[in-house]
């Protein structure tokens, strides 16, 4: 009797510890994005209106150091087949562990301050010619990283070298990129960036900035060689100024120049900006006015631009 009693109080606890232990709660999924819409007006087109871009981002942790990222791209009908399409941008994992990291996928290969700086953090409204001619773009590959305090930041990488969504290496060598970034104190960074295109080119850049709480001045040069070729190196630079007048109006300026001599259809390009910035509530609104004045060939054809610019971001 006693025994059966005692098989009859253990049974509960026998069968509450057998019972599966509970699924795991599901990683959080953030999204992400911004969209720009734009006006622009100049003088022989006339005024034309856009959605310059819209960008939808979704990303999480697996577990401790595993994140990932998806991000994609709304196009209109004004770009690529002529019609509306959604683009895949990034796709990538990422480890890290203390000042190590290593990340596999597709994403913005390291290279040019500017073009590495997401389009919606940039001081003007698009990017310097330079940086649109010679910074290799998102590819697919693996990169690790190593962070020595908040220093200084390596990053070195090899690519497939074809470009975005091509998922074959169609002449089987790879992109070998490489950038260095220092901050000797916390207002000031540096960097030096290359890659490697093996048996075609090669590209290089440097950069510098200044980020002040109402002052932010940049510059960037970068240049590229081919090989064997004799032929005078493509090569580029901008300086760029940006002002907070009051909290929430920030004034822009940049100049820029790019020359390519060894190609007879990509004349000298050397343009003025001037804008202005403003963040009505804060960062996540910003509305913009600018005007560029750009000149191309030598002498040299002068146009002017000026657009006006809506961009949300979330």
């Amino acid at each position: 009797m006693a025994a059966s009693l005692c098989l009859g109080m253990a049974a509960p606890r026998l069968s509450l510890a057998q019972a599966p232990a509970p699924a795991p709660a599901p990683a959080p999924v953030t999204l992400s994005g911004y969209l720009q819409v734009r006006d622009t007006y100049q003088s022989d087109v006339g005024l034309t209106a856009s959605i310059n871009r819209a960008r939808l981002a979704a990303s999480g942790k697996l577990r401790q150091g595993i994140t990932w990222r998806i991000l994609g791209e709304f196009r209109t009908g004004s770009v690529g087949t002529g019609k509306a399409s959604v683009a895949l941008m990034d796709a990538y994992a990422r480890y890290a562990s203390g000042p190590w990291a290593v990340q596999a996928g597709q994403y913005k290969a390291p290279f040019a301050r500017q073009y590495i700086t997401s389009l919606p953090d940039v001081e003007t409204a698009d990017r310097a010619a330079v940086v649109d001619a010679l910074a290799p773009k998102r590819d697919i590959g693996v990169m690790g990283e190593y962070a020595f305090r908040k220093i200084a930041t390596l990053t070195a990488g090899v690519f497939n070298g074809e470009g975005q969504n091509v998922t074959a290496n169609a002449d089987s060598t790879v992109l070998g990129v490489g950038r260095l970034v220092v901050r000797p104190v916390p207002e000031i960074v540096l960097g030096a960036d290359v890659a490697r295109y093996f048996g075609d080119s090669t590209r290089y850049g440097v950069d510098a900035g200044y980020e002040g709480p109402a002052l932010t001045l940049r510059a960037e040069y970068l240049a590229q060689t081919r090989d064997g070729s004799g032929l005078p190196r493509d090569r580029g630079w901008y300086a760029t100024g940006a002002y907070f007048i009051v909290k929430s109006v920030q004034a822009v300026g940049q100049y820029e120049y790019f020359d390519r001599p060894a190609v007879p259809t990509s004349p000298k390009t050397q343009a003025w900006t001037a804008g202005l910035h403003w963040f009505p509530t804060a960062r996540d609104l910003r509305l913009t006015a600018e005007y560029v004045s750009r000149s191309l060939g030598d002498p040299g054809v002068r146009t002017g631009q000026f657009l006006s610019q809506i961009q949300v971001r979330f």
